[in-house]
């Protein structure tokens, strides 16, 4: 069935199939849940450069999902860009309906971002520590807009991960 402007959902969908994304996964540390606060974290695709001056990246996060309701009253979060053979990290944080992170970071080689306080994923191309400045209600989605206060490449020699049409690829 069209939305309103015309364009099915799955019209929209196979269009934007097409167009070639980084996956990231997006973490961070709700210090609310359980005794020591528990950690979560979801893959992206819709991340993004937004200004250099000051640094700010947006990530597109689902309203009312865990995250979307966590970086709400969190302001402190991290982005691991993640290297092509880490499409298991993509695959795990993507999965929908799970109850708890706690095993899959368990299970993720990691340090914790000295501004954030979240996990930073093991040999990911680069690792951003963000405080949220603004969220921007867009659909069914949340924008979030963060300053980067740290920002660090460890130096892998691998390519990233992408995503293009439903699929994790590698360039090349």
């Amino acid at each position: 069935m069209p939305h309103a402007g015309g364009v099915s959902e799955e019209q929209f969908r196979a269009a934007l199939s097409r167009l070639a994304a980084g996956v990231v996964l997006v973490t961070a540390h709700d210090p609310e849940e359980g005794p020591r606060g528990e950690d979560v974290g979801m893959t992206a695709t819709a991340f993004l450069s937004v200004s250099l001056d000051p640094p700010l990246v947006m990530v597109s996060v689902r309203t009312g999902a865990r995250m979307d309701e966590l970086l709400e009253r969190q302001p402190l979060w991290a982005v691991s860009i993640l290297a092509e053979d880490q499409r298991q990290v993509a695959g795990r944080f993507a999965m929908k309906g799970r109850v708890s992170d706690r095993l899959l970071f368990q299970e993720l080689p990691h340090t914790r971002g000295a501004a954030s306080g979240a996990p930073l994923a093991a040999r990911a191309l680069a690792h951003l520590e963000c405080r949220t400045e603004q969220r921007v209600a867009a659909g069914d989605h949340t924008l979030v807009i963060g300053r980067v206060l740290t920002a660090a490449t460890p130096g892998t020699a691998e390519g990233p991960l992408t995503y293009f049409r439903g699929r994790y690829r590698r360039l090349g």
